[in-house]
């Protein structure tokens, strides 16, 4: 069975956002998916998709860093990179970090670009809520300007995998996440994405996975096995290219709510900031983490 190779300091897995930061990722959220933020947020409704994608991204490495902290400190179980792409392709890190493709988590949680002060609602204990300041780092800033040269992306991603995995034959495969709200600009995408998914650990192939996001105000459709339902031609080519969700992903959908099936693939369309967020954490919870 692929997918159970054991993650852990000697043979750490691989996370690569992909982030559409062309300039439509300045419109703002629907107002129906406005209060969809879990925890800490810069701000209301209001909020722009690149934010919403932003405050999303800095909360998942956040909470790798305390999956992978153990007394001693970080351990290393991931290496992970954000790559933008709209006016260029770029790592996206801010801070110490800039400039770098892949990073240990222990690198990432000693080096966030800075720490903001958020405000999140809690349970009061008698049923209501009341605000909280908590602190919040932030590794990854909101951008949005230019076109969407996705097939550009997805090959710098090829290119950083495949050097990974050659120093990485036995991990647990890497999960590519491609976060995007428009079609590509520079051609169609697909050979790239097939190119990604051709590429293998002694575990199974690497894993990539696209997440729509819209400015309808239309239901999102979450890890469909079927092509029939998507609106459009755009949605059926980015669910084409997204791999079926492995064995172990299939469970945790289930137990989220999910009818799932073995053609279930690993996509969302017309995503809000919920689906956006159990997204991410179903498509990044370790099979095997030691």
């Amino acid at each position: 069975m692929p997918y159970t190779a054991e993650i852990s300091r000697a043979n750490p897995s691989c996370f690569l956002f992909l982030i559409d930061q062309s300039g439509s990722m300045e419109d703002p959220i629907p107002s129906s998916a406005g209060a969809a933020s879990e925890g800490p947020s810069a701000s209301g409704p209001t909020r722009t998709k690149a934010e919403g994608v932003a405050d999303a991204i800095n909360r998942l490495l956040q909470n790798l860093v305390i999956k992978c902290a153990k007394s001693e400190g970080v351990r290393d179980y991931y290496h992970v990179g954000v790559l933008g792409y709209g006016g260029a392709v770029k790592p996206a890190f801010g801070g110490a970090l800039a400039g770098k493709e892949l990073v240990p988590i222990s690198e990432i949680a000693n080096s966030p670009a800075r720490v903001e002060e958020r405000s999140k609602k809690v349970d009061d204990g008698a049923g209501g809520l009341v605000e909280q300041k908590v602190k919040f780092p932030i590794w990854f800033d909101a951008i949005a300007n230019g076109g969407t040269p996705m097939c550009e992306a997805l090959n710098r991603a090829q290119a950083i995998l495949t050097d990974w995995l050659t120093q990485h034959s036995g991990c647990f495969p890497p999960i590519v996440i491609n976060i995007t709200d428009g079609e590509s600009t520079d051609g169609d995408p697909s050979s790239a994405a097939d190119k990604i998914k051709s590429l293998t650990s002694d575990d199974g192939g690497v894993l990539l996975f696209n997440l729509h996001l819209s400015s309808q105000r239309a239901a999102p459709i979450e890890f469909p096995d079927s092509e029939a339902g998507l609106p459009d031609k755009y949605a059926q080519l980015l669910f084409r290219m997204s791999s079926p969700l492995p064995e172990y992903m299939r469970g945790i959908a289930q137990q989220e709510g999910f009818a799932v099936s073995e053609n279930t693939r690993g996509f969302v369309f017309n995503a809000d900031m919920v689906s956006v967020i159990r997204f991410l954490d179903i498509g990044t919870r370790p099979s095997n983490l030691r």
